[in-house]
């Protein structure tokens, strides 16, 4: 009888859907995954700037990359995220202008001679205007035909001060860059 009664439980077991299959489980979805992509990835110009580098020199962090070109001129911008500013550009044309051209006729009014950049170089800060806070800037006559400039846009309220300051780590940010890659 016992061995009746096993045998019923097995095939009660068996009709009754033990061996059916499996309600699904709900399973989270995975955490997403964030990716520092280098400002190198957004090519032109920006093939020779580093978040990295310009964060040791400008003393910002910037994660956002976009590059453009006309005709001999590559710019590329570099942004924090969705703000608009701060923002640095660099900007290389080629160009066959000589040292005293670039003096004359590219140097601004006002503007700082630089040495130990290129064969000529400049820095200068402008004051707030518009929605754009105070702006530093270096320009120079790199090697083999090269017009640069590095532009930092700082905020609306940033001091002019600050940005007179940060000239000179641009300064040595543009030691650093090559610009006959481009």
């Amino acid at each position: 009888m016992r061995g009746r009664m096993v045998g019923a439980g097995v095939t009660l077991l068996l009709v009754t859907g033990c061996g059916g299959e499996a309600e699904p489980v709900a399973v989270p979805p995975p955490a997403p995954v964030t990716v520092d992509l280098a400002a190198a990835s957004s090519g032109g110009a920006c093939r020779l700037l580093d978040f990295g580098v310009i964060e040791q020199h400008a003393g910002v962090r910037f994660d956002v990359a976009a590059a453009s070109a006309t005709g001999d001129s590559h710019t590329c911008v570099v942004r924090a995220g969705r703000e608009a500013l701060p923002e640095l550009t660099l900007t290389v044309t080629r160009t066959s202008i000589d040292a005293a051209t670039f003096t004359a006729d590219v140097v601004p009014e006002k503007a700082a001679k630089v040495t130990g950049l290129g064969q000529r170089a400049y820095r200068r800060t402008t004051s707030a205007k518009g929605t754009l806070g105070p702006v530093a800037e270096v320009g120079w006559l790199a090697a083999e035909g090269r017009l640069a400039t590095l532009r930092y846009a700082a905020a609306r309220d940033a001091d002019k001060a600050e940005a007179e300051k940060l000239t000179t780590g641009l300064v040595a940010l543009a030691q650093g860059l090559d610009t006959r890659a481009i």
